[in-house]
């Protein structure tokens, strides 16, 4: 592949269903030239209560079908798949890949002042400590307190987003952090920033929220322009810019995507992961 096939070529992102989306969306944003191929495991959702070894299978499988479609970075958008699988599938994939752990937890460790830092995640991403780990790493002397929040991805996938129901589930869960004195919040699951209003009026103006999805599309933007596979304003795509798989049936998903994207979706393709 030449090196204008090579930037021209697509980044996949791949999530366990939706939430993902909020990080394609990040992308979409801040890195307009890029074409993106979308996977959501919507047969095998939840991550969040599955084995390490499952989800590092998933993973892998999904890979393998996104190199189907010949794209050059991989961004795990999961924050579960991050944690359990991508230290494993590194090393094994030949292309650059990211997860959207590692950008969050830098950007906590730069916004904390009084160095207490809480993490809200699936019950995986909590029990793994990997967010604990990598910012301690950045800073030993930054406390960390992680609370699982469960019921937040069906209230999201629901569409109850500014249900009052939503509002008391929120509260429950963090009411926790106000003993803890944090003064950062990282929201450790990409369906997390749809909640970002509810989350942000519970815990208030004094701690500052860090949305993992955004971070992780500047760090893309890096990645891209450090590997010189960034595409430029000067090339066009020919076909869609954006494509979309999920491994069930698209109806949820395509309703979920098109009151999150900025614009309208209708084809979405179905396959069979377990064939990869």
């Amino acid at each position: 592949m030449n090196d204008i096939n090579r930037t021209l070529a697509p980044v996949g992102v791949f999530d366990s269903g939706v939430g993902g989306l909020t990080v394609a969306r990040e992308i979409m944003r801040q890195l307009p030239n890029e074409k993106i191929v979308y996977f959501g495991d919507t047969a095998r959702v939840p991550y969040g209560s599955k084995s390490k070894n499952t989800i590092i299978k998933y993973s892998k499988q999904i890979i393998r079908f996104l190199k189907t479609k010949g794209v050059k970075a991989i961004v795990v958008a999961c924050n579960t798949a991050s944690a359990m699988a991508l230290e494993e599938i590194q090393p094994e994939t030949d292309i650059p890949i990211l997860g959207v752990i590692k950008p969050g937890a830098k950007t906590a460790v730069e916004k904390t002042k009084n160095k207490r830092i809480g993490i809200i995640g699936t019950e995986a991403t909590i029990r793994s400590n990997i967010y604990k780990d990598i910012i301690c790493e950045k800073d030993g002397s930054v406390t960390v307190v992680g609370k699982p929040c469960p019921l937040f991805v069906p209230l999201v996938e629901e569409g109850w987003i500014k249900d009052p129901v939503t509002r008391e589930v929120a509260k429950r869960y963090l009411d926790y952090f106000r003993q803890e004195d944090i003064d950062t919040l990282v929201l450790g699951c990409t369906h997390y920033p749809l909640l970002r209003n509810t989350i942000g009026e519970v815990m208030g103006e004094s701690v500052t929220l860090v949305n993992p999805a955004y971070e992780t599309a500047v760090s893309l933007r890096a990645l891209l322009q450090e590997k010189n596979l960034a595409a430029g304003n000067e090339h066009r795509y020919e076909g869609n810019m954006y494509d979309f798989y999920v491994s069930d049936t698209a109806d949820k998903f395509k309703h979920f995507a098109n009151s999150i994207l900025p614009f309208h979706i209708e084809d979405i393709g179905q396959i069979n992961i377990e064939e990869y």
